[in-house]
């Protein structure tokens, strides 16, 4: 019995972060550290990784709830911005994250709980985004110039279009959820697709007769968010700096606010009935109908509160972007948010929020700096097991393979994980009991 406990007991890293008032101190200190390498050597990707590392301790560590919500607060809130203003790209990442995670929450609402497969989900995103690019700029001008008195709209309305687009999206959601709700897997994951398809070729035509979204020109310039009241809290604290300075911080605050409340909302959701009920059709959908579950009504809800997400998301987009075009919404980002599910784990938010991190960043990030290296070693003539990288064909660009990656990434997930990393509680069941049964049939049949 010793031998055993011994053996089930944790291990290492595991073990050291199971002790609360050890595993506070090293976090702290593991959070402190890094920040400093980060500060002094601010274009150190390896380092920038390393601080975004003390996120997912903070998750694994065995400490109490109040110690982890003040190291997210201050990790997030105070450390990150402060590491935002000695690298502005770190910033820019960090809100990109931020967007994908909200993303990545929408989408496995409707994959990961419901079990709906949608491959059309960047479409609520477009229909945020355009919704706002559309009157929160000098678009409409150029057929309706009388509106000059109206249009483009001003910064507040940003702010009511931030709402505006939730219910807009979720409209749509249901549209697109009506129509398909007999179908399932494959059908099911076609008719999404040619959905998100339909709204980017909309979006690419529109520019006749009408002219209402440019085609494939795009609109700008893109209203961003009134400033004002940030700007007048800055004097007053004595610190002057201009508005271009401040947005990159504004944005990731306000990308920062919609995405824990997205957590709080999907939480809640996966707690309540609702969460319960889509995880029932998801398993199967005959025994829910015979438990009572409502499966139309369901399934339209899980369709809407996926695609408010990503409407509200569109409105930010755009506004950062300060221009968008229908390229900005191909099939290739649905993928990538699917990717971001799967990855993490579908049904799970850590897993989700996880995998949008990962994939992001891997994105943004490693490759980019990989294919910036490798460049420069070229140009060096650096030699490499005696190989001259300097003969390395110009196409060779790891930026440019990033969906291979991709590819590479899901069918070893597939392969090897495919509960994915952080699994949700009921998904890891439902993998060992599929385990299970295999192995009694394989067994069984032996016998027989």
């Amino acid at each position: 019995m010793r031998n055993e406990a011994l053996s089930a007991a944790p291990t290492g890293l595991r073990a050291l972060l199971q002790r609360p008032p050890l595993a506070m101190g090293l976090l702290t200190g593991y959070i402190l550290g890094t920040s400093l390498l980060v500060a002094n050597t601010p274009r150190s990707l390896l380092f920038f990784l390393l601080f975004l590392v003390s996120l997912l301790l903070i998750f694994a560590a065995e400490v109490p709830r109040w110690f982890k919500g003040a190291a997210v607060l201050v990790t997030l809130g105070l450390l990150m911005p402060l590491l935002g203003l000695r690298n502005g790209f770190y910033l820019e990442v960090a809100t990109q994250v931020g967007i994908f995670v909200a993303l990545a929450l929408g989408l496995n609402i409707v994959v990961g709980l419901a079990g709906l497969l949608d491959l059309g989900y960047v479409a609520f995103y477009a229909v945020g985004a355009y919704s706002w690019a559309i009157l929160g700029s000098p678009q409409l001008l150029k057929t309706w110039p009388a509106l000059d008195a109206i249009l483009p709209l001003g910064g507040w309305w940003f702010f009511v279009f931030l709402l505006l687009a939730v219910v807009l999206a979720a409209i749509t959601g249901v549209l697109l959820g009506l129509p398909v709700l007999r179908l399932r897997g494959d059908y099911l994951a076609i008719v999404t697709l040619g959905f998100g398809e339909v709204i980017r070729v909309l979006a690419n035509n529109l520019d006749k007769p009408i002219n209402l979204t440019n085609g494939p020109i795009g609109i700008t310039p893109i209203t961003r968010p009134a400033i004002e009241p940030v700007m007048w809290v800055l004097r007053l604290a004595g610190v002057q700096a201009s508005p271009a300075a401040v947005y990159p911080v504004y944005f990731y605050f306000l990308v920062l606010v919609v995405v824990l409340l997205v957590i709080l909302v999907t939480q809640r959701f996966k707690d309540s009935h609702i969460g319960r009920a889509w995880e029932a059709i998801r398993e199967d959908e005959e025994a829910a109908i015979a438990m009572g579950v409502p499966l139309v009504r369901m399934k339209l809800l899980a369709f809407a509160a996926g695609a408010s997400f990503a409407g509200a998301m569109g409105v930010i987009f755009a506004s950062k972007q300060y221009f968008i075009n229908p390229e900005s919404f191909t099939f290739l980002e649905s993928i990538g948010v699917l990717a971001m599910v799967i990855l993490g784990g579908m049904g799970s938010i850590p897993g989700a929020i996880l995998g949008a991190t990962t994939v992001t960043i891997l994105n943004l990030q490693v490759l980019k700096q990989f294919s910036l290296t490798l460049n420069a070693w070229k140009n060096a003539g650096v030699t490499i097991l005696g190989y001259n990288l300097a003969n390395l064909p110009p196409q060779l660009e790891p930026a440019k393979y990033e969906r291979m990656v991709f590819g590479i990434i899901l069918i070893l997930m597939m392969i090897f994980r495919p509960q994915g990393i952080i699994p949700s509680r009921r998904r890891r069941m439902e993998l060992e009991e599929a385990q299970r049964r295999a192995a009694e049939t394989t067994v069984e049949a032996g016998v027989g």
